[in-house]
Formats: C-alpha cells, structure tokens, sequence
C-alpha cells in the first residue's frame, strides 16, 4: 500500500498514525509518498484571499484518483465539500479537540490593546473583532512549529492556533488558553481526520474499520452547513457538533469580517440524523442572512 501525504510534520504525524492503526488491521506493507499542494507552495498570502478549493488536498485527491497512491490522509477541514465522483471519505478515525488555543506569554484577558497577534485566519480575526479585542491583526503563515517560533521570539505578541495539531506534535505546553468552543468556534471539522480513497478501491473495506460514527457523524452535520451556505474560508463561520451517546448538538455562528452576528443557531437531534440536522441549521442560518 501506499499513503498519500503533504510534507509538513502534522501531516506526516497525522499519516503515521493512520498507518499504525491500518498495520493493526492487516500485515501489508505501507509507504509513505509525500506529495506538495498548492497550499504548500504559497507562502506570501493569506488563504481566504486565495479563491483556490482543495488548496490542501487536490494534487493529493489527483494522485489518489490517478492510482499513484492508494489512499491519502487529509486534516478533514481542509477537504471541500464537494469531492471528485469518484472518490469517498472511506473512514473519519475518532476525532481529536475541536477546540481553538491561545499561544502568547500574555494571558487572553491581559493582553495589551494594540497588540500584534497573527493570524491568516478571517475567522478567527472577526472573533477577535466580536470579543471587541483592539490587537493589530498581522499575517502570519508557516507550520505549527514555525508560528510557535515567531511568537517566542516577539516577532508577534500571540497567535491562535487548533489545538489539536498541538496535540499531536506534544506541543501542549506552549498553550495559555484552550478557548471553549462557543467563545472561540472552530472550523467545520477541525480535529478530524479524512481518509480520501477510490470509491472502487480495494482497500476500502480495510480502511473503513477505522471510522469512529461519533466523530464521523459530527463531522458530517458541520460540513453539511458548511455545504448548505456555500461558503468557504471567505466567510467568517464557525461551526461546532458536540455527540452523547445516540445524541447530537450543532452549534453554528456566523460573523462580519468586523464581528456582527449575522447568525447564531444551536440545534439538537439525533446522531443518525447528521445531515439532516446540519441541513435544518443552515436553513435557519440562511432566514438570517436574507433578513
């Protein structure tokens, strides 16, 4: 078998463990292929100015549909919402922390009007607009480790980041705060991961035992609101699905670049009711905006 990867140490932690949980399932042998998006090769932009879909995923998509790999691995917000006819999520593994975190040596609340905090996110800047927070908002680009560097160094006096990267790369003690996730609400399926394969695959019967329901159903409430509004990273949404048991909560939040409200639904339903539930909260979300 083969994995296809981008090359950053997140991806290739993330991919690693897919291949550690897929060799409990089957003795093959599985390489690892590293493969350079376009998302890697852009450095000088922020990613909402880029009108780009799958700008972390495509050329691994390509190379999955192209059988140069047999399957890839991806971080499940980056994957868009409209996938190649002939390609699946085989498996949603069990989901990591949703949740935003603070890196800075200044506590949330404390730190200082005018600020410099990085971020390419215009999420995350019009939450910090909704918190009525005065920072100078600066990009910021690079991997975890390099962001972590920048703040550490003063070129920048915080930054917010997923903590579940954090996790992975055992980089939790560089955290100041761990956001909940109503204060501070992430991207649809942030913390999950996506197993990409053919839909006339082999191997999917093998890697479909690695799907978590739980995670998979949140997963697929969020990106269905997501799918439903028809927006991208250009717009300021956030969305977050909390599982119990047979249970589901979708929390949804839409904002100005400038941090008004524009849509603000919590919703609860069934877990096998995913889609449906995610459907109902766009719906909902959609009455606002045209209000």
């Amino acid at each position: 078998m083969i994995v296809g990867t981008r090359g950053s140490r997140l991806a290739t932690v993330q991919t690693k463990y897919v291949i550690s949980k897929v060799s409990e399932i089957t003795n093959d042998k599985i390489d690892m292929k590293i493969i350079k998006t376009t998302g890697d090769k852009i450095t000088d932009s922020q990613l909402y100015q880029i009108d780009t879909k799958g700008i972390f995923t495509k050329e691994l998509d390509k190379a999955v549909l192209d059988e140069e790999v047999d399957f890839a691995v991806h971080s499940l917000k980056d994957v868009p919402t409209e996938l190649s006819g002939d390609l699946q999520i085989v498996a949603v593994p069990k989901r990591e922390s949703p949740n935003e975190a603070f890196i800075s040596r200044y506590a949330w609340d404390e730190m200082p009007d005018d600020s410099r905090l990085g971020t390419s996110s215009l999420r995350r800047e019009a939450f910090c607009n909704y918190h009525k927070k005065n920072f100078k908002l600066e990009p910021i680009r690079g991997n975890i480790d390099t962001r972590i560097k920048k703040v550490l160094d003063g070129d920048y006096d915080g930054t917010i980041m997923a903590e579940a990267g954090l996790k992975r790369l055992g980089l939790t003690q560089h955290i100041t705060e761990r956001f909940s996730l109503e204060y501070f609400t992430p991207p649809a399926g942030q913390g999950a991961l996506a197993i990409i394969a053919r839909r006339d695959s082999k191997l999917k019967e093998i890697l479909a035992k690695l799907n978590h329901f739980q995670s998979a159903q949140g997963v697929i409430a969020e990106k269905t609101v997501l799918a439903e509004l028809g927006v991208g990273c250009q717009w300021p949404l956030g969305v977050s699905a909390r599982t119990d048991n047979d249970k589901l909560e979708l929390y949804s939040i839409l904002l100005t670049r400038e941090g008004k409200v524009i849509s603000k639904i919590k919703l609860n339903g069934l877990l096998k009711d995913a889609e449906e539930l995610g459907k109902k909260a766009a719906r909902a979300m959609m009455e606002d905006f045209c209000e």
